[in-house]
């Protein structure tokens, strides 16, 4: 039986067939992790398209009773393959870009924090509409969801943002690709915010409910490859006395994010806001929430001033060394550095 008839994507289709999978006995007895890689897709995806295969093919897997244990036992160098494959979301900022070995990395929770004014949700914008790239141009070319606690999403700015990265892309054929005839770059301003699935949310209890929600929402719309909270703190640094609780709720949120980037190979990106730290005798600015709460992301970026100019700090993270670069907020998003108004450091 051919691939072609399989109840499953397009997409999913193309990538089985361009991999030499032809027929749908060619999938008996490939594992899902085999198959993941060669398809460039997660292991979740490549177990699902296992299933209708085994389903509609009528063949006898041998490897059937033990995907549930293939899927939660990998080997290193399973998981070293599955990170180099792993995607990435450039910032448009290459300097930016660099220290984070390429850009926002897919399937982590990455929070961004620093003081008002800094650029946080300019970042945030910015990676809303980038992660709508095509493939083509380097990109992910997927959608994205956009969690608004602070009421500081706009889509003016957004819309500004789209036509800058148009623009990019059409450089990009005028100067990389000028042996192709026409211009690749199909997209208008208003696809790329038809593309951003924005959620309001006015208390904690809203938050929490709307992650909780996410994980169906996400398996009903494949293709959201960004998770954005700006910010993850506000409901939570007001009307709170029970500052046990609070603990408790962010840790169980951190942990449904953590699951959902592992689960859709997506970026998880939580905006924080700044406090004030009592430490050797004088008071520091610091990223809210406790010391706790820094171990619920898989990377930590800080932004500060150097003088005039806007920086990011790498603190955190497996891979890479900690580093920083300076960047910018433009008129066309943001870009790699270039003066701006003077701020306080966070140290």
């Amino acid at each position: 039986m051919e691939i072609a008839s399989l109840p499953i994507s397009a997409s999913q289709r193309a990538k089985l067939i361009s991999a030499g999978y032809n027929s749908i006995s060619s999938l008996s007895s490939v594992i899902p992790a085999q198959l993941a890689r060669d398809l460039g897709v997660s292991e979740n995806e490549a177990i699902a398209i296992l299933k209708v295969a085994s389903q509609r093919g009528g063949v006898e897997r041998p490897h059937e009773s033990h995907l549930a244990i293939v899927n939660g036992a990998q080997s290193a160098w399973d998981m070293l393959h599955e990170e180099e494959a792993c995607k990435r979301i450039t910032t448009s900022c290459s300097d930016l870009d660099d220290i984070l070995g390429g850009g926002i990395s897919c399937k982590e929770v990455t929070e961004i924090g620093g003081v008002p004014g800094i650029g946080k949700t300019q970042i945030g914008i910015q990676l809303a509409i980038n992660v709508q790239i095509p493939v083509g141009y380097g990109g992910v070319e997927g959608k994205a969801v956009y969690i608004d606690t602070e009421g500081s999403f706009m889509v003016e700015r957004a819309s500004q943002i789209a036509e800058a990265c148009i623009k990019d892309m059409q450089e990009y054929d005028h100067f990389l690709r000028k042996d192709l005839p026409g211009c690749q770059a199909k997209l208008t301003s208003n696809d790329f915010l038809a593309n951003i699935n924005y959620f309001r949310i006015c208390s904690y209890t809203e938050q929490i409910a709307v992650i909780n929600y996410l994980d169906k929402f996400i398996s009903e719309h494949p293709d959201v490859k960004v998770v954005i909270v700006d910010s993850i703190t506000f409901h939570f640094r007001q009307d709170f006395e029970d500052m046990a609780l609070r603990t408790r709720l962010l840790g169980g949120m951190a942990l449904k994010l953590m699951k959902l980037a592992k689960k859709f190979s997506l970026a998880v990106i939580l905006l924080n806001q700044v406090t004030t730290k009592y430490s050797g005798g004088s008071f520091h600015l610091t990223l809210a929430l406790g010391d706790s709460w820094s171990h619920a992301c898989t990377n930590r970026i800080i932004l500060y001033w150097n003088g005039n100019e806007r920086c990011a700090h790498l603190d955190k993270s497996p891979s890479l060394r900690s580093a920083s670069a300076p960047y910018s907020v433009t008129g066309e998003g943001i870009r790699n550095s270039a003066s701006s108004c003077k701020r306080a450091r966070i140290t």
